[in-house]
């Protein structure tokens, strides 16, 4: 072999090797939920946030000088599927932090994986209480809890919608029983029994025979736990049965997807639910909104959620001077971080120290405001 092609072999040996090393300085983090399936819109309101905000903090110089580079983990709230992603973004990805999942029923299996391989996770919208009541120190989220949430929507229930014949249904899912079981214990304290408690089942459309059971039980209220995939045909067939019994869920329907699965807005038109105090009204987040818009997306639901997620890891890794879970865990549960949702501080449990839920109203053209 003669000089030169030894020169121009060492050379592309070398081109190579930087390269590669270039691609293993990424800052890898995994944005874990529904991609897919009937729940997708909340992992598109994942992606839309998380992939903003690496393209900010990369803009401007990134984690700890290095890019961000954001790996898709599809888990369709399943939790089985939700492990596998897990595992996989663990072990082949490598990735240095999750932002996820969705379901409750799918973060907190997929939450022990991470766990185990010492990597942070933050969810920016599972909302059962056991994502952080199981010691795990890597474990934070970026919204509230359940018997939060399912506090202030007994309380409405009770105080402004006068609600006497209170229903309570949910999906039997993590979330969605979790989140009744808390509003049926605020209502018994506020002294209302539940006239009808009873589960259904994900997936299902037809829900008449349950209308019937409500129409029968003289329902004023009906509380329901669960996602817009089964609160839209369940709303919808209330009201075609003539049952105008006020509707009254939480934030697993905050997408204007709602208004698709009930079948139109004249059906969703008067429905309530509990959410976080409007992100998009907040002012350090703006900006970040007028960006979204001007680009021709609307950035509902947990959009900024995930955003702030991705700002809240990487204060933790530049202050911490690297991407060690252990490291940056504490670091968050003593320091707080200024975000697009203002700032915020956590506890040693990784909940956030101040939760701001509040009651939204759906209005005849499809969409929610906050009361």
């Amino acid at each position: 072999m003669t000089m030169v092609r030894k020169g121009i072999l060492a050379f592309a040996v070398s081109a190579a090797l930087g390269l590669s090393s270039a691609v293993q300085a990424d800052v890898l983090i995994g944005i874990a939920g529904p991609h897919t399936g009937p729940n997708a819109a909340f992992g598109e309101q994942y992606w839309r946030g998380a992939s903003q905000a690496a393209a900010d903090i990369n803009a401007t110089g990134g984690i700890n000088g290095e890019p961000v580079k954001l790996i898709k983990g599809d888990d369709a709230c399943e939790p089985k599927q939700a492990v596998a992603v897990a595992n996989r973004l663990v072990d082949q990805d490598k990735v240095a932090a999750v932002i996820g999942h969705f379901c409750s029923s799918s973060t907190i299996p997929a939450s022990e994986v991470y766990d185990e391989a010492g990597i942070i996770a933050i969810t920016p919208g599972s909302t059962n209480p056991q994502v952080t009541e199981r010691g795990l120190t890597g474990m934070f989220r970026m919204c509230g809890r359940d018997d939060q949430q399912g506090q202030v929507a007994a309380d409405f229930i009770v105080d402004t919608l006068k609600g006497k014949r209170v229903a309570v249904i949910h999906d039997k899912d993590t979330y969605g029983q979790g989140i009744a079981d808390s509003a049926r214990a605020q209502l018994s304290k506020r002294g209302v029994s539940a006239v009808l408690y009873e589960g259904l089942t994900r997936g299902e459309k037809d829900f008449n025979a349950l209308v019937t059971k409500l129409r029968g039980a003289n329902v004023d209220v009906v509380y329901f736990g669960g996602l817009h995939t089964e609160a839209g045909p369940l709303l919808r067939q209330m009201r075609e049965q003539g049952l105008t019994a006020a509707f009254v869920s939480g934030d697993g329907v905050v997408t204007d997807e709602l208004v698709t699965t009930a079948g139109g807005p004249q059906y969703v038109k008067g429905a309530f639910m509990t959410f976080g105090a409007d992100p998009r009204k907040i002012p350090e987040g703006q900006a970040l909104v007028e960006k979204l818009r001007a680009g021709g997306y609307e950035p509902e639901g947990y959009t900024l959620y995930a955003y702030a997620s991705l700002q809240a890891l990487a204060a933790a890794f530049n202050a911490t001077g690297g991407s060690d879970a252990e490291k940056a865990s504490q670091w968050l549960k003593s320091h707080p971080v200024a975000t697009v949702m203002g700032t915020k501080e956590w506890d040693d449990k990784g909940d956030l120290k101040v939760s701001d839920y509040v009651i939204y109203e759906w209005d005849d053209q499809g969409k929610y405001h906050q009361r």
